[in-house]
């Protein structure tokens, strides 16, 4: 039975992941209402990653002193606000300022609501209720983003973001009715909590995250062009195969919360990283087969949320003296890695290539991340040894 105080963190988790991940789905109306070509539109996929790139660490460590259920109502009226923002914006700057403001909260409310998610745990299963918030960010991708794609190529992409935004206000809503107020933890401030960026394994945990996960979104952020235009699905269809990268990305939650149970963490990642890369190839060199395309929609976006639980621990595992922000540091790492997966993904395409180009610089990334995170492994393995002996 799911805590009642839990739904708020999950249905604030189901916003952010629809608002994040939807514009993948409706990349191509989004342009034509903007009077932009696509590999423009991505852009806007590079300023909302940007976003909670800068907002998970800046504003999680100048509010740790604020009652934790205090920032999260802040944080979600922020995010309605800035969603609403993109839904009226009239033009390609205005759009590109709105999709990095709605960004600021996204990592900021993850990290701070895993802390909460802890202590309204029962003992012994702090793990399963962090699962039940990023549960409503693997919805996302089952229920809002099909649906969003639909509403975007049937109706008005702009009513996508009033839906978020109104998400974001029930989200607020609900967290002051439901989830019981706490004290801030002490805190040893904004500048000493920054000291965890001194340690290289930190660093190296990030390099990983924003490198490796960069080829999923090299992937994800084109893929309905890739699906219409190369693999020669009706645009009718994409909500269809956006539910079923969604059900892909739930089952894959699971699955990477049992891999990192029964391996370290960094070697879960090289395994997950490795298989991507094969993945991605395979994106690349199926594109034409309609089957294929379907098989690894399921596939790739089950690998690409696997990888979060063992990243998740690894960072968290180089960052304890600083609860929330070291909470927070994976979702800005997923999202550097959305912001450079979009760019680079879009390079090939301003260059003249197909839209099947991308998944070879997709599966590139990936080989990058796969090589630092067997480095990684090189680098812990003689102190691992003697502490196992």
């Amino acid at each position: 039975m799911i805590k009642k105080s839990l739904l708020p963190l999950a249905l604030g988790g189901f916003g952010i992941g629809m608002t994040e991940f939807v514009m993948m789905g409706i990349l191509p109306d989004v342009a034509n209402g903007l009077d932009i070509t696509i590999p423009q539109a991505g852009y806007l996929i590079t300023a909302y990653a940007l976003g909670v790139v800068v907002g998970a660490p800046t504003l999680v460590s100048l509010l740790a002193k604020r009652p934790p259920r205090t920032v999260l109502i802040w944080f979600m009226l922020m995010f309605a606000a800035f969603n609403a923002l993109s839904a009226l914006a009239p033009n390609f700057g205005l759009m590109l300022v709105s999709r990095f403001l709605a960004g600021l909260p996204h990592g900021a409310f993850f990290g701070v609501g895993a802390v909460v998610a802890s202590r309204l745990a029962d003992e012994g299963k702090v793990a399963a209720a962090m699962a039940t918030m990023f549960t409503g960010l693997t919805l996302a991708n089952v229920i809002g983003v099909p649906l969003g794609t639909w509403l975007g190529h049937n109706i008005s992409w702009r009513l996508v973001f009033v839906i978020v935004a109104a998400i974001g206000l029930v989200t607020a809503f609900s967290l002051k009715q439901l989830v019981p107020f706490f004290e801030a933890r002490p805190s040893a401030g904004f500048m000493k909590d920054l000291r965890i960026f001194r340690k290289p394994g930190l660093w190296m945990a990030l390099a990983i995250t924003s490198i490796g996960t960069g080829g999923f979104f090299a992937w994800f952020s084109y893929i309905a062009p890739l699906l219409t235009e190369v693999s020669r699905f009706a645009p009718g269809q994409i909500p269809m195969i956006m539910t079923v990268v969604g059900v892909g990305m739930t089952a894959g939650v699971l699955a990477g919360g049992r891999l990192a149970d029964r391996f370290a963490p960094i070697r879960a990642i090289a395994i997950l990283l490795t298989s991507m890369t094969a993945l991605l190839l395979m994106n690349g060199l199926l594109a034409d087969s309609q089957p294929a395309m379907l098989v690894l929609a399921l596939a790739t976006g089950a690998n690409a949320l696997a990888l979060g639980p063992p990243i998740q621990m690894l960072l968290i595992d180089h960052s304890r003296e600083a609860e929330m922000l070291g909470s927070s540091l994976g979702q800005s790492g997923f999202n550097i890695g959305n912001a450079t997966g979009a760019f680079l993904g879009g390079i090939p395409l301003t260059l003249g290539y197909s839209y099947a180009a991308p998944q070879w610089v997709a599966a590139g990334l990936a080989v990058v991340g796969v090589a630092l995170s067997l480095l990684m492994l090189g680098m812990h393995r003689p102190q691992a040894l003697p502490a196992r002996a």
